[in-house]
């Protein structure tokens, strides 16, 4: 029997984390995170164009900047060359990667839409995250990723920020997320994840949900007794 390559270990362990959290929530990821850690890592507010979609996967980030064509080229600093840096040069480099977009306070800017973020289809991309607008939610409901941001926009932004860095850590909406942490994000909220803490959250996660399952079941069970 061939050993599995650690490539094969990696997206085995990949595809395992993403089938745990599906059936997970954001609130019970964040219980189990603070067991851990005390440090800030949700993000609330957000709002989306996938509602159901779970998101889940590794950060790459790019970090918006205030426009200036003097100090940033516009023919260089464009979404598509910061994505291309952001997931590498390999064909998969952005598979089930989440895309994490830092306004850097333009919360109420359009930072893209449903024809820019088409190329988190063509990289795999499991979706996108920002403390941003985006426009084009009926564009964004016909892509497989999933989207969360701050609200929906109908005015381009590119004259406001421009994209300025990639995988840098970035802080969103408060939250700091280094690349290759991991994010959580449903119609609740979003969520955080240290790389080294993932599995030991996701499994507090569930137990966290069972937990909570086992108290509702109680205080059911106590109700119909009386």
């Amino acid at each position: 029997m061939t050993p599995a390559s650690p490539g094969d270990e990696r997206e085995t362990a990949a595809k395992r984390r993403a089938r745990a959290a599906r059936s997970l929530a954001c609130a019970d990821i964040v219980d189990a995170l603070g067991r851990i850690h005390r440090h800030r890592a949700h993000i609330h507010d957000l709002v989306t164009p996938t509602p159901g979609r779970v998101l889940f996967g590794p950060a790459v980030t790019i970090s918006f900047f205030p426009s200036c064509s003097v100090m940033m080229d516009p023919e260089t600093h464009t979404f598509g060359a910061l994505l291309r840096q952001a997931v590498g040069v390999e064909p998969d480099g952005g598979r089930g990667k989440v895309l994490v977009l830092a306004s850097n306070g333009h919360r109420d800017v359009s930072i893209g839409g449903g024809t820019k973020l088409s190329l988190l289809t063509r990289y795999g991309l499991a979706g996108v995250l920002t403390d941003a607008r985006l426009r084009d939610f009926a564009q964004l409901q016909s892509h497989p990723f999933a989207a969360y941001c701050s609200a929906e926009a109908v005015r381009w932004g590119g004259d406001v920020i421009t994209p300025y860095q990639a995988n840098v850590p970035v802080v969103v909406a408060g939250v700091g997320v280094h690349p290759g942490q991991y994010v959580f994000a449903d119609d609740s909220g979003a969520v955080v994840i240290p790389e080294p803490d993932i599995d030991a959250v996701l499994d507090g996660a569930a137990a966290v949900g069972k937990e909570e399952a086992a108290f509702r079941a109680q205080v059911e069970q106590e109700r119909t007794a009386t």
